[in-house]
């Protein structure tokens, strides 16, 4: 302690002034917790990368009809046979194609401009469906415990056990024919993805949601809420789900990124996106025969595939850092 301290300090009941805080000494600010998760995340410059790529990528997939008309390309389904050599093959990137045109004459850098919304769309739409049945199982199991949670736990189990793959092609198949399943509701097309893949994923976080809500239960705030007489369902969504928005945003943003891929891969084995929708994984099926003649029609929308997944990835994994109380300096 330094002696003259006490003379500094003056006590007011005897006519002293208030105690004020020392000279030189240092000033703490109090940070809310949403202060620190963007401390934390503007020190990630590979996740700030990952999240301007993303705006970009939204922006352009809702702009695409006027980006396509600034730069003065063709719309995605226009086929032009006058911009195939004199073999009839597609001819690559030039003035008036800067990203080659397709063999049917399309314009690729239309493409995969729309191919991004496709993506975009199920992505979104699909994770959405998938975090909002995962988390309300996830909490009604972890909270009821029980016959509750053994019915749900071993349906999850139960739908986890078949090849995820396999059972989406399967249902894309069944819901591609006719006017589809549920009585036409799931129609043929991009709703059959987007049911697909919502159907199939939201097992996974209803798992991870349980696992914490069984820890979560057991808190002093939620005894203390049920002594207050708070209902279940109430304590359920407005004291347990408040707790669960960290790792729920982790997950979303890390699930997106393989929805972006499930898309794309039934869209490559002919039940996704239907022709002539633009899709990614529909244009890498179709350049697979001719990639030794026309490259540019597998290589951008592989390198956009590969972009949009790795900074949904790094994303993620940005955020995951910071929203860990533990990751970093506060």
């Amino acid at each position: 302690m330094t002696a003259g301290i006490p003379e500094l300090l003056h006590d007011t009941e005897s006519g002293g002034v208030p105690a004020t805080p020392l000279e030189g000494a240092p000033e703490f600010a109090a940070r809310s917790p949403l202060q620190l998760f963007w401390r934390r995340l503007r020190g990630d410059r590979v996740a700030l990368l990952a999240l301007a790529f993303i705006v970009l990528l939204v922006i352009a997939a809702i702009a695409a009809p006027l980006i396509v008309k600034l730069v003065g390309a063709r719309p995605p389904n226009d086929q032009a046979t006058k911009y195939l050599d004199s073999f009839g093959t597609p001819t690559g990137p030039n003035d008036h194609n800067i990203f080659g045109v397709d063999p049917l004459g399309r314009d690729v850098f239309s493409r995969v401009l729309y191919g991004a919304r496709v993506s975009l769309e199920v992505a979104i739409v699909a994770t959405a469906l998938s975090v909002a049945l995962g988390v309300t199982v996830g909490m009604i199991a972890g909270y009821y415990r029980g016959w509750v949670d053994t019915l749900l736990s071993r349906f999850i189990d139960v739908l986890l056990a078949f090849p995820i793959l396999l059972l989406a092609l399967g249902l894309a198949s069944a819901c591609s024919l006719g006017n589809g399943c549920l009585g036409g509701t799931i129609k043929p097309g991009l709703t059959v993805v987007i049911f697909v893949i919502a159907f199939v994923n939201w097992t996974y976080i209803a798992r991870i949601i349980r696992g914490q809500v069984l820890s979560l239960r057991e808190k002093e705030f939620v005894e203390a809420a049920r002594s207050l007489g708070a209902s279940n369902s109430r304590i359920i969504f407005r004291e347990i789900l408040p707790n669960l928005v960290a790792p729920i945003i982790v997950y979303t943003t890390l699930i997106i990124p393989t929805n972006v891929l499930f898309e794309a891969a039934l869209s490559f084995l002919g039940v996704g996106v239907q022709p002539p929708d633009a899709s990614w994984g529909a244009m890498l099926a179709d350049a697979t025969p001719i990639f030794d003649t026309a490259w540019w029609y597998m290589v951008f929308p592989g390198t956009a595939l590969l972009l949009t997944v790795l900074a949904f990835n790094l994303l993620g994994d940005g955020l995951q850092d910071a929203l860990n109380p533990r990751a970093g300096k506060s």
